[in-house]
This record gives C-alpha cells, sequence and structure tokens, in this order.
C-alpha cells in the first residue's frame, strides 16, 4: 500500500516518456515531479527531497550517469532506476555499478514499472525501520555512556576491544549493567548484524548448561527426542556472553576451556567437531583470582577468560552519572507506562544522589520505574521515590560529624550497617548475615545501634534480629 507523501522524480529530456512515465506512478498513488534535464532535477531532488528518482541515462548537457553521480557524492540513498533505450544496456550496467537500483528499457510495461516501484519502495520502508530501530538500540546504549571518569575509561578500553576477536571479562558488582555493556560491545564490533546470545550460568545444572552452551544429538539422554543446536552454534559469527561465569562446574570449565583454545565442540551425545567463528564475552561478580587459588576455578580457563578485562564501576562510585541515568529511565519508562513525565524535582535529584545504591543501576531503575507507575506527571517528586531512598537522605543530613577515634569507628560501622539494610530491603536479620559483613560488625555495641537508628529503635531491632544472641552479648545491662 502507498504512504500519503510519497514522491517520485521522473527525470527525461522526452515530454511524452515524462507524461506517460509520471501518469503510470500517479494511478500507483504516487505524487510525481518531473524535470527534463540533470540541472533541473538536481535542484528538485535538494527541495523537494524525493524517495525514487527514474532518470534517463542518454539526455543533452548532463547526461544520466553524471547525475547518478552527483546524487551519490550528496549522500542521498534513495532508489535510483535507469531509463535505457535500445542500444544502452551496457550504460546501464555501469550505472549500476555507479549505484543505481535497477534500470527500464524503452519502451516499458505498465506492470514492469508497479514491480519494480513496489520492490524499491518496500527496500525503502524496509531501511528506514532498520535505521529507527537502530536509534533505539543507540537510545538503550546510552545507559553505558556518562561523565564520569572510571565509567569512561571502562568505555574506552570496551571500543579499543570490540574490534578485535579476544575474549572478554567484565567485572563489576551485581546490577552495573554488564550484560548491557557486553551487548555494547557486540554493537561497537563488526558482529553487530549477527546473532547476540546471553547465558547466565547460575541456577542452572551442570547437565542443562552444557545442553545450552553445545547443544545435543538425538538420543543423547532420556527425552532427547530430536536434534537441539546449542547457542554457541546459534551464535555463529556473532556473540555469546556468559555471565557469572565463576559459577560453572569443574567439568564444565573444562569443556569451555577446550572450545576456546580449539573454536570447536561436540554436541552432548555426539562425535562430530563442530567449528564456529564465536566472540566470548564472560562476566562476573566473584573474585576469580581467590577462586584459582582456593581451587574452585580453573587457573587456564581464568588466564582464557581474562585477556581483556573491564571493570564497570559500581554507581556509587560515579554520582554524577545519576541524574543522567534517571531521565534516561524516566523517559524510558514514561513511555512503557504511556505517561508524560519530562523532569525530576531538585529535592528528588538531592534524595538520589544521596543515596549509596547498593543495587546499582538496576536499583535505580526500579526506583525510577515506581516514581512513574505512582507518580504524577509531568514531574517526579520525592515523595514518589521509595520510602529507603527519602529515609537515606535524612539519615545523611542529620549524620553527625565524628570528631575522634570511636566515633569515627561508629560512623564507618553505621555506613556498614545502612548499606547491608539496602541491599535486604529493610530486612535486618538478611542484612546480618550478609557476606560482606558478620553478624558481630552489624551489632558492634549499643552507640553504632543508637547512631543508625536511634535510641527508641533499638530495643525493638534487638527483639526481632534473628541473631539476638550475638547482640545480646554486646548489649547487656
Amino acid at each position: 500500500m502507498t504512504t500519503l507523501g510519497e514522491t517520485i522524480l521522473v527525470v527525461d529530456d522526452d515530454p511524452y516518456i515524462q507524461e506517460a512515465l509520471g501518469d503510470r506512478l500517479e494511478s500507483l498513488g504516487y505524487r510525481v515531479a518531473r524535470a527534463s534535464d540533470g540541472k533541473q532535477a538536481l535542484e528538485l531532488i535538494d527541495h523537494q527531497d524525493p524517495q525514487m528518482v527514474f532518470l534517463d541515462i542518454e539526455m543533452p548537457g548532463m547526461k544520466g550517469l553524471d547525475v547518478l553521480r552527483e546524487i551519490r557524492a550528496r549522500e542521498k540513498d534513495f532508489p535510483v532506476v535507469m531509463i535505457t533505450a535500445y542500444g544502452s544496456v551496457d550504460l546501464a550496467v555501469e550505472a549500476m555499478k555507479e549505484g543505481a537500483y535497477d534500470f527500464i528499457p524503452k519502451p516499458f510495461k505498465a506492470n514492469h514499472i508497479a514491480l519494480v516501484v513496489e520492490k524499491a519502495m518496500e527496500r525503502q520502508r524496509l531501511r528506514r525501520e532498520k535505521e529507527v530501530l537502530s536509534e533505539e538500540v543507540d537510545k538503550r546504549y546510552r545507559l553505558v555512556a556518562g561523565t564520569s571518569a572510571k565509567l569512561n575509561a571502562a568505555i574506552s578500553g570496551a571500543k579499543k576491544a570490540a574490534g578485535s576477536k579476544s575474549t572478554i571479562l567484565l567485572l563489576g558488582e551485581s546490577g552495573t549493567g554488564k550484560e548491557l555493556f557486553a551487548r555494547a560491545i557486540h554493537n561497537w564490533s563488526e558482529r553487530k548484524d549477527r546473532p547476540f546470545i546471553a547465558i547466565n550460568c547460575v541456577g542452572l545444572s551442570k547437565e542443562l548448561l552444557e545442553s545450552e552452551l553445545f547443544g545435543y544429538e538425538k538420543g543423547a539422554f532420556t527425552g532427547a527426542s530430536q536434534l537441539k543446536r546449542g547457542k554457541i552454534e546459534i551464535a555463529n559469527g556473532g556473540t555469546v556472553f556468559l555471565d557469572e561465569v565463576g559459577d560453572i562446574s569443574e567439568e564444565l570449565q573444562a569443556k569451555l576451556l577446550r572450545f576456546l583454545q580449539e573454536r570447536e565442540f561436540e554436541r552432548v551425545g555426539g562425535t562430530q567437531l563442530i567449528r564456529v567463528d564465536v566472540r566470548i564475552i564472560a562476566a562476573t561478580n566473584r573474585n576469580l583470582e581467590a577462586a584459582v587459588k582456593e581451587g574452585r576455578f580453573r587457573e587456564d580457563l581464568y588466564y582464557r577468560i581474562n585477556v581483556v578485562p573491564i571493570v564497570l564501576p559500581p554507581l556509587r562510585g560515579r554520582k554524577e552519572d545519576v541524574p543522567v541515568l534517571a531521565q534516561f529511565f524516566m523517559q524510558r519508562f514514561s513511555i512503557e507506562s504511556k505517561k508524560s513525565f519530562t523532569e525530576i524535582s531538585q529535592e528528588a535529584l538531592e534524595a538520589l544522589n544521596a543515596y549509596d545504591w547498593p543495587g546499582n543501576v538496576r536499583e535505580l531503575a526500579n526506583v525510577i520505574e515506581r516514581a512513574v507507575v505512582l507518580g504524577q506527571p509531568p514531574i517526579i517528586q520525592i515523595e514518589d521515590l521509595s520510602p529507603g531512598i527519602v529515609a537515606a537522605e535524612g539519615e545523611i543530613d542529620n549524620r553527625p560529624t565524628p570528631v575522634s577515634y570511636h566515633e569515627s569507628v561508629d560512623e564507618y560501622r553505621r555506613e556498614v550497617i545502612v548499606g547491608a539494610l539496602a541491599q535486604t530491603q529493610g530486612n535486618r536479620a538478611a542484612a546480618a548475615r550478609l557476606p560482606s559483613i558478620s553478624p558481630e560488625s552489624f551489632f558492634p555495641h549499643q552507640r553504632v545501634l543508637r547512631v543508625a537508628f536511634g535510641a527508641e529503635r533499638h530495643r525493638e531491632i534487638v527483639r526481632r534480629c534473628k541473631v539476638i544472641h550475638i547482640a545480646r552479648s554486646h548489649f547487656s545491662g
């Protein structure tokens, strides 16, 4: 179906050809512009920006090929169909080499014109759709852009590595956007038009993860009723992202090592070697060097995946990016929820900047999504934010300035407590069990508890916490 407003330019010094071809195009529903020579054609192109051009090869003065070259020099990407007379087929072939879309011989047939136009316009629509999708992808990948030096250093290293075939290891806390960063690396590489496939290595058994990676043959195990290609095979020519690679089993580590060394593998239950060209990007929030020393991760595999290590900084270490990310998420979730938010109040921005973001970018996205869903456009107000965000700002504003060694220690301990509670959404018992702190450090003595929560609440905390036996030992009397 013709899109209203699409214009086709007919360029021919023969008035009869202009009229006949123009009438046919108008009958198909297109607007038609007409030019009798190359100079007039270029002027119309500059002012009307047609979606397609029919261009006569043989014209007095400026030849059709010269006009075509000038169109391409001006970086116009609409399809140009050359109109050829008998004996000018060689010129038409040369025009195709110069970037012409197609050619039609004189005298032309009406049905042929309709077919050429339909295919050319469909090609243009697909190109525009791809451009729109690319713009959306670019907007999405603004999440890996920022003003902080730490993030820009990671981006610079990633862009340099993107053009290589080397394996990349993304290191960073949970929620820092490692998968998004991996997709950006893929998008920056020559593989961007090939598949990007992400596999989360957490929570999958060895057998299931092996099948996901390498596939399996029919009859390889009970329930394998047909051949299944693995993600690595499907991604041939593209990128495979292995999230939380530090969690895979020792046996599967050996098979992954072999693939990285040889770039070939066998499906589960198979004997045929399958060779693929795949870029591997791995990610983990674990300390792999410590895991190697403890014998939980193969040293040779570690060196294979740690060719280009890139550290993603936590959000609390790049607070200057918080307003940019918050604005991005506001726009994104406004579109999704069909709400017209346009800005974030200064008070709300101050609260967002004051918070430490233990959940990193993922937590910020959740906070803004909640604000968009519950708030009233056009401005996100401080009351639209999660209570924990607002409370954290108040606690920071009212924090006493430490003046002694003991108060400085209390201050640090308080940071640990508040951060742990934020990470566990206020669950005190879960916070005390976090691996980053010990229960003893969570309840060191009465002064810390009073500083963190106030005197009136400390008895309630001690009573409700599952580590009460630890608390009692520090709060006797």
